[in-house]
């Protein structure tokens, strides 16, 4: 193929790269802001899909979380682009205090507990409910019963109060990034259409 890479490079380098991509998040930040600013919007819509790109991110659906976010960009009239992009809010430096703080929320608002040990066993319990969710899947074509108690656990323990614990500190770092957002956008947009003007202007005076 034309467009393949030539030299496949190893696992290890796969997840460096996504755990620290070529020149550090910072530069991936500054490469997102930046296209945010230039989006072909209006700034309320712009910063619409900020919002909700980053309330997805509060959430547990790993894997779903452009999905997730155009479906809500596209009920409150947000630009679809501007969500997919403000989903990389959430990023292996920020899951997990984002996990830690939905998680605790969720536990209050339930009013439950983890199990004992559920800081040793987190990893545990993806795992788990991964491995239920495949031997289930397979057990559709063979003799073998389904087995629902890890997923069980996954759910009551991870899943349900990460779900309902995200909502609220998801609102409001979605509310912070909008309203910080939005003069940024205006400006830049205000900005560049003073530049266009002034470059008709002396296009005019020229002709």
């Amino acid at each position: 193929m034309v467009f393949k890479r030539r030299d496949r490079r190893p696992i290890w380098q796969v997840v460096l790269r996504f755990i620290w991509p070529r020149g550090g998040w910072g530069r991936a930040a500054l490469y997102v802001r930046h296209r945010l600013r230039r989006l072909p919007d209006t700034p309320e819509k712009i910063c619409r899909g900020i919002w909700a790109g980053v309330f997805v991110t509060f959430t547990p659906f790993y894997g779903l979380h452009f999905l997730v976010s155009a479906i809500i960009a596209m009920v409150m009239r947000g630009n679809l682009l501007a969500a997919l992009l403000s989903t990389f809010f959430g990023n292996p430096l920020t899951y997990v205090p984002i996990g830690i703080v939905s998680l605790n929320m969720g536990y209050w608002l339930l009013g439950t507990r983890p199990g004992e040990g559920f800081h040793e066993s987190f990893l545990q319990k993806f795992s788990g409910a991964g491995r239920d969710l495949w031997h289930n899947f397979s057990a559709m074509f063979t003799p073998e019963k389904a087995e629902w108690a890890r997923l069980a656990r996954f759910y009551h323990e991870v899943f349900l109060p990460y779900l309902v614990g995200g909502i609220i500190p998801g609102i409001v770092a979605a509310t912070v990034c909008y309203y910080l957002a939005l003069p940024v956008v205006r400006a830049y947009q205000n900005r560049r259409k003073k530049m266009l003007r002034a470059k008709l202007e002396k296009l005019r005076a020229r002709g």
